[in-house]
């Protein structure tokens, strides 16, 4: 007897878990296992599942209101965008509905603005080696991963490459035709990797001297997920526009492109556009988010929990020099970097099957994402589970 197909279209390796609900740092599937959450619907579940006041926000605006579109004013969108620009560099904001969404924008206002008040010859954008902006075809094409290119040749034009933290490849790379540069300040997908503050500060001063915008992607580590609400923030630099997602939504879809007010003056009426982004449920989520990430010590918490998970990542390295090589990221955005004999997709299977969930990403490593609200006694409950995979690992 064959088995008729899944209805849904087979994108996912998706692993067989299904779960219920969540509480905090856990979640449940319905036959009621546990399992400690450090992967956050990848950076997503920042304030961890079902916390009240995001239920709260949610809820009562569902009784009230779900869509008008942007035809008309949507306050949640004004307040948001206000307490946004208040606790970034931003002057204006413009909502979207995903990270893909956020940094499409940003990639059209850089074109935007150089063909209103620069060059219109200049377009190109330099990207880094191992970096993700998303899945649609200029996103792809902005990242230049090949793994996820394949198939959907002709490549979107107006994209050149770099090396991740290499300055001179950066001036090198510029032509007459440069618009912008766009990095992530902690590559996620790229295995966990932060930029290095002085080539942070250096790509600010290649921008100034070039007449370049610098665009960050902070959709994975923005929202306080590096101990400071935006991660670049750690360069002490300004840039010209930056995309977040996930976080700024707690779970509920949503994304934003924030830009000063030099280069948001690009967007007219018309120029831009979204029918569900900035919808008034997104707007409540959003806000309660920011209640408690900026109007509470959360900040505090998130930098002694992250120096916690890192002197416990030291631990591991010491302990288990076969399983794990190296440690990369910052803050709650942690990656463990195995050793070649050791794939990284078998260690996270592995932590699943001892109620651990974790991540994949680029350079054989394991992401570790736990929510900004973890507790310590919870960051050695996943290191003790860590510890009896990698020894079993190493016994194997």
């Amino acid at each position: 007897m064959t088995t008729k197909p899944s209805s849904l279209m087979q994108t996912y390796a998706r692993s067989d878990l299904a779960f219920e609900r969540g509480e905090g740092a856990y979640l449940f599937t319905g036959d009621g296992r546990r399992f400690l959450d450090f992967a956050s619907g990848i950076a997503v579940t920042a304030l961890g599942h079902a916390h009240p006041h995001l239920v709260k926000a949610l809820t009562d605006q569902a009784g009230k209101l779900w869509h008008t579109s942007n035809l008309y004013q949507v306050p949640g969108q004004t307040r948001l965008a206000e307490r946004l620009t208040k606790a970034t560099f931003a002057d204006q904001v413009f909502f979207a509905n995903s990270g893909a969404e956020a940094i499409e924008c940003g990639l059209k206002l850089i074109r935007k603005y150089h063909d209103d008040f620069g060059d219109p010859k200049r377009y190109r954008v330099i990207g880094f080696e191992g970096s993700f902006h998303g899945r649609t075809l200029s996103t792809l094409a902005a990242a230049g991963n090949e793994k996820y290119l394949k198939g959907y040749a002709p490549n979107v034009d107006g994209f050149d490459h770099c090396a991740f933290n290499n300055l001179n490849e950066v001036r090198a790379k510029i032509g007459p035709e440069t618009a912008a540069i766009l990095v992530e300040p902690v590559q996620g997908e790229g295995g966990m990797r932060a930029a290095d503050i002085d080539f942070l500060k250096g790509l600010r001063k290649v921008c100034d001297e070039f007449g370049l915008l610098l665009m960050f992607d902070e959709v994975q580590s923005g929202v306080g997920r590096t101990g400071k609400f935006l991660a670049h923030e750690w360069a002490g630099i300004t840039p010209d526009i930056v995309s977040i997602a996930k976080g700024i939504g707690g779970g509920f879809p949503m994304g934003a492109c924030l830009a000063t007010s030099k280069v948001a003056a690009a967007f007219g009426p018309g120029a831009h556009g979204t029918t569900f982004g900035g919808n008034p449920l997104a707007m409540a989520v959003g806000n309660a988010v920011l209640d408690i990430v900026l109007d509470t010590d959360l900040m505090a918490h998130v930098n002694k929990a992250g120096a916690h998970l890192d002197a416990r990542i030291d631990e591991l390295l010491k302990r288990f020099p076969g399983t794990f090589a190296a440690k990369h990221g910052k803050g709650l955005m942690r990656g463990l970097k195995c050793v070649p004999e050791v794939v990284n997709t078998d260690v996270v299977e592995r932590l699943r099957g001892v109620g651990l969930l974790t991540v994949g990403a680029g350079d054989n490593t394991v992401r570790l994402l736990p929510p900004l609200i973890i507790t310590h006694a919870e960051i050695d409950s996943a290191i003790d589970m860590i510890a009896a995979v990698a020894a079993q690992a190493k016994a194997a």
